[in-house]
């Protein structure tokens, strides 16, 4: 089992339209995903940038990065391996609306890691490696 890369990113940001339009205007990434006005998911191709509304984003602009893996099954086996290693999980395994699967877990600093398999960016890793 290995890691498929570091291939999403997201960030608190004060307004995530002016946001969306930046990365899509100067960086050509294209909305994936826009569940509402405070959250907006992008992509080059094979990266996913999230975008989340945090009034106060001078408190830290990374919300979580996020580690790529090729299955569901995945998820779970890094689930229950790192809580056997004693590494604090700061949200536990869940399906999301859009078929992708993942858990959060602290890196020693408290930064916000989430291991994630997503539909489309998990099957893309494994297609370039192929």
């Amino acid at each position: 089992m290995g890691l498929l890369g570091l291939r999403h990113l997201a960030l608190n940001v004060r307004d995530p339209q002016a946001s969306k339009r930046f990365y899509c205007d100067c960086f050509g990434m294209s909305v994936v995903w826009e569940p509402d006005p405070d959250n907006v998911y992008l992509s080059s191709g094979p990266d996913n940038l999230a975008l989340h509304r945090n009034a106060a984003p001078s408190a830290g602009a990374l919300d979580h990065m996020g580690f790529i893996v090729a299955t569901k099954d995945d998820v779970d086996e890094y689930a229950r391996r790192f809580a056997a290693q004693g590494v604090t999980i700061a949200a536990g395994v869940k399906d999301h609306r859009d078929g992708s699967r993942s858990f959060y877990c602290l890196d020693p600093d408290g930064l916000r890691i989430q291991v994630l398999f997503e539909p489309t960016l998990s099957l893309q890793v494994l297609s370039a490696r192929s």
